[in-house]
């Protein structure tokens, strides 16, 4: 509360007394020294830039004293980032290179102010918002999942989990509109709550991240950044329209924002429908259609003395759960309308209409998330240095509908509030050195309102406290820091009677159902680390690690039927948290004709939780028949439980773009990864979910101007050769609810999608003008040009079960998906 006092007061403080501080100066063309109109100059830091006129003249007001990473920018040239220490009026000139590839776009995640990527050395990968707009997705994880080191464990098209270098859940942090988001990564089946039109830009941190963010960030962060404000005087936007014919994807999306006066500004609302996927072996997938409703505001103030700004945004997708089920005569997927215990032991199916597949509306077993967060961002100048405070209210609800004989009754249903903060102070640069400290974490209260629960009612509170220290010496920029956090978990009583309700303890013929817990959480973490710039274009990078990640909901205190698997689980209040010591090592170039880097990690963890399936005293597997699991049949056991886990591998990217063929670009990348747990049977010592070997590779052509209105185009073929994984746990094709006793085509379950598959896909894209004026932008995407039918080995359809009359097991992949994007540059004012 004291924080948001001095906050408060700070805020209403007069201007008098904060010098007026001014940026400006030119930005010019390398190759002939004209002026560039309409070049962009931004200070991430500050939130604030401007945009060069007519004689590529900028200027940038009451700013704050300091020392910021200033960064112009234009399509069509190389990023140019430098650093500049702003007292009263500054000058500084920006020469910009022409170039068809994005470059150096400054560094934001796991530090406190923002870098140039070459002088970090945290291994992070950028997404731009170009590669977004000429990229074909369903949804924002899926529209990273192909960079180096990362991909996505997928449950349908709507739904997709980041994962890191072989590691997700809450492993994998995900920070969107600045914030942790806060809401349940623990399940299989659910994913973020994120609108991809909303995200202008990515950027993936790979490696241990607690020690800017705490838990939950021992693999890697996922920053999805909006759209900065506008510069002074401009009111701009645009509208989108997309359609993607495999699965009648409509997309409409309307951007507004504008600065006046320090005062910033938008708003945005969006809404995407899609029905069912088709894929060449099942037809149409059914029950994989979603809709999602996006609607977002931004307001701020920008002065002299910093700035606050307020955001609001409200999340809405309902979809569809696919389960797979089939006439076992013709293979055909058959919905389930009634269960066993309702008619005499035989579930009642009925064969879908056309009408169903096609349909827009998720049928009677669905999932309904909404997401709605307010997020309040402070900068205060304090000399030279600033305050920054940033703070998140966070309400999670995520309801599943899994009866069919029930409609529009949850089943599963959670509700969570959560609070975030962050307040740091970033000292003013001296020389080379700079060093910011502070303390943040959450507050997380979450309660069940549905018939099933399988983690009790709980609440948590987590803090703690960080300082980072860098300092550039000549060529070689030294960074790191230490970290101590704290997790207070309580999990609350709760009793229930056969039929699941809740009931008062020690009511007669209760289920105590979950017993109250109190787990204390701690651990430090520390990160070390050099950027040296061997050259102008040469680089070299390494850093060593410490994560921390306390256990979440499910593994402290899971107890019940995951209806999402069909597996008991047991949760241990006592288990310890994660720790992880990671080495990770890159090489670069990066010069006007190419840029080449090759990473490599070795990540060891201790205290590694996982799902371990019991045995019964006979030596198979424990089976759960309890009145728990009623509804649901028996259940295989599993607890949560610890080891020794290790994990290594590394990327390779390559981005040919030479000076002197401007219209050709070739993009080529490697991503490997190996992990296993120490002192467990040959068939569990593989980590389940670990990506296979990939190799992707883009050609693409660019061309400047076809006739008088056709400009920035550009034609894309691309190839993506995923291998064979063989290195598979065994295990979990028991623990995602097949029998122990398994045929030959459930054992065929744990094998089918480790094969290997290669896809193709085309692109071709540009810019339709009149009178210089941009007046549309086109984007035309094929994914699986071939139409090839393929499994992913990490997706959950994998399991799903056979059809026998092909013999194939699981749901497959979406087949060719051709995608039309239509955005309409909107501009009042400059």
């Amino acid at each position: 509360m004291k924080t948001y006092i001095v906050l408060l007061i700070s805020l209403f403080i007069s201007t008098i007394g904060f010098s007026q501080n001014k940026l400006s100066g030119t930005i010019t063309d390398f190759a002939d020294g004209k002026p560039i109109p309409n070049a962009n100059v931004y200070i991430p830091d500050l939130k604030t830039g401007a945009t060069a006129d007519k004689n590529g003249l900028y200027t940038i007001l009451n700013i704050p004293g300091g020392t910021y990473l200033v960064q112009a920018r234009l399509l069509g040239y190389a990023i140019k980032n430098a650093l500049v220490d702003i007292e009263k009026d500054v000058s500084e000139n920006f020469i910009l290179s022409p170039s068809n590839t994005e470059l150096r776009e400054v560094v934001i995640t796991g530090n406190s102010s923002a870098m140039d990527p070459s002088k970090t050395p945290l291994t992070v990968i950028q997404v731009t918002n170009q590669y977004l707009n000429e990229h074909s997705a369903t949804n924002v994880i899926d529209a990273v999942a192909t960079v180096p080191g990362v991909s996505a464990m997928t449950n349908g098209q709507s739904i997709s989990k980041p994962v890191i270098r072989g590691l997700g859940y809450n492993r994998v942090l995900t920070i969107n509109d600045g914030v942790m988001q806060v809401d349940q990564q623990w399940f299989d089946e659910f994913g973020i709550e994120a609108d991809p039109d909303a995200v202008n830009r990515v950027e993936i941190l790979k490696g241990p991240g607690s020690l800017s963010y705490g838990s939950d960030a021992i693999s890697g962060v996922i920053n999805l950044i909006p759209e900065k404000p506008l510069p002074e005087g401009e009111i701009q936007g645009n509208v989108l329209f997309n359609y993607q014919s495999n699965n009648g994807l409509a997309g409409n999306m309307l951007y507004l924002g504008g600065t006046r006066k320090g005062i910033s500004w938008s708003g945005r609302v969006d809404y995407t429908m899609a029905h069912a996927y088709q894929d060449k072996y099942d037809g149409y997938v059914l029950n994989s259609q979603f809709n999602n409703f996006n609607i977002e505001g931004t307001v701020g103030i920008h002065r002299s003395w910093g700035y606050t700004q307020l955001h609001a945004s409200y999340f809405d997708m309902a979809t569809g759960i696919v389960d797979g089920t089939r006439d076992s005569l013709t293979g055909t997927q058959v919905m389930v309308v009634s269960y066993p215990a309702l008619n005499g032991g035989t579930p009642t199916y009925v064969f879908p209409t056309n009408q169903q597949f096609r349909s827009y509306t998720p049928l009677v077993i669905n999932q309904h998330i909404r997401h709605t967060k307010v997020v309040w961002d402070n900068s205060i100048a304090i000399g030279k240095g600033r305050i920054t405070g940033l703070f998140s209210f966070q309400k999670n609800q995520r309801q599943e509908n899994n009866d069919p004989t029930i409609p529009n009754t949850s089943d599963i249903y959670y509700s969570s509030n959560g609070l975030t903060y962050d307040v740091r102070y970033i000292s003013p640069r001296m020389g080379g050195f700079n060093i910011s400290g502070g303390v943040n974490g959450l507050y997380q209260a979450s309660q069940s309102l549905g018939t099933l629960m399988l983690i009790p009612n709980y609440n948590l509170f987590q803090i703690g406290a960080f300082i980072i220290a860098n300092e550039t010496l000549g060529k070689v920029t030294l960074s790191g820091g230490i970290r101590y956090d704290t997790r207070i978990f309580n999990g609350i009583d709760h009793w229930v009677d056969s039929l699941q309700s809740p009931v008062p303890a020690f009511t007669p013929g209760a289920i105590h159902e979950f017993e109250a817990f109190k787990s204390n959480f701690s651990g430090f973490s520390f990160s070390a680390g050099a950027a040296y710039n061997l050259t102008k274009t040469l680089y070299l990078k390494g850093n060593i690690a410490r994560g921390y990640r306390a256990p979440n909901v499910a593994e402290c205190g899971a107890n019940g039927v995951h209806d999402g698997t069909v597996v008991y689980e047991i949760g241990d209040p006592s288990l310890k948290p994660e720790t992880s010591f990671e080495e990770d090592i890159a090489f670069g170039i990066n010069s006007k004709d190419i840029s080449f880097e090759l990473d490599g990690f070795y990540n060891s963890i201790n205290d590694f939780i996982y799902a371990n399936g019991l045995k019964s005293v006979f030596g198979g597997d424990s089976i759960n028949n309890s009145l728990n699991a009623a509804g649901l049949g028996a259940a295989p056991v599993y607890k949560y439980v610890q080891g020794k886990a290790n994990l290594y591998g590394g990327e390779l990217s390559l981005d040919i773009h030479p000076s002197m063929v401007p219209w050709l670009e070739l993009f080529t990348s490697a991503s490997y990864v190996n992990g296993g747990l120490k002192g467990v049977p040959d068939s569990t010592k593989h980590l389940p979910f670990v990506p296979p070997a990939r190799i992707t590779a883009d050609l693409k052509f660019h061309i400047k101007r076809i006739g008088k209105g056709i400009r920035n185009v550009y034609v894309n073929f691309g190839m993506a050769d995923y291998f064979q994984q063989s290195n598979i746990y065994q295990q979990y094709a028991i623990y995602t609810g097949l029998n122990t006793a398994q045929t030959p085509y459930e054992y065929a379950a744990s094998k089918a999608a480790t094969a290997g598959y290669v896809l193709f896909n085309a692109g071709i894209g540009g810019d339709l003008q009149s009178k210089g004026h941009t007046f549309c932008k086109l984007y035309l995407v094929v994914n699986n040009l071939f139409d090839t039918p393929y499994m992913d080995y990490m997706s959950r359809f994998k399991y799903y079960p056979v059809n026998y009359t092909t013999g194939r097991v699981g749901v497959f992949n979406m087949g060719r998906n051709i995608s039309v994007k239509v955005l309409i540059p909107l501009a009042f004012s400059n």
